[in-house]
């Protein structure tokens, strides 16, 4: 067999290797990637505290000083 037969094999078998390896991780890196979260960020008008709520709330009330807020609009 020709050296550079060998040669062309040699680094398309390193490539095809190289290709799987990634594709793989890419894979296995999506799968364990956290989803985004659909809640809403509030922030508090009268005390600041910052938290969560489902999406479909439009207003919500703090936890903890009970006052009504919107959410954060960035």
């Amino acid at each position: 067999m020709p050296v550079d037969t060998l040669l062309f094999a040699y680094v398309v078998v390193l490539l095809g290797a190289l290709s799987l390896v990634i594709a793989a991780t890419e894979l296995h890196r999506r799968r364990l990637a956290p989803k985004p979260s659909e809640d809403r960020i509030f922030r508090c008008r009268r005390c600041g505290f910052v938290y969560t709520d489902d999406a479909d709330v439009d207003l919500s009330r703090c936890s903890q000083c009970g006052e009504t807020n919107e959410p954060v609009r960035f």
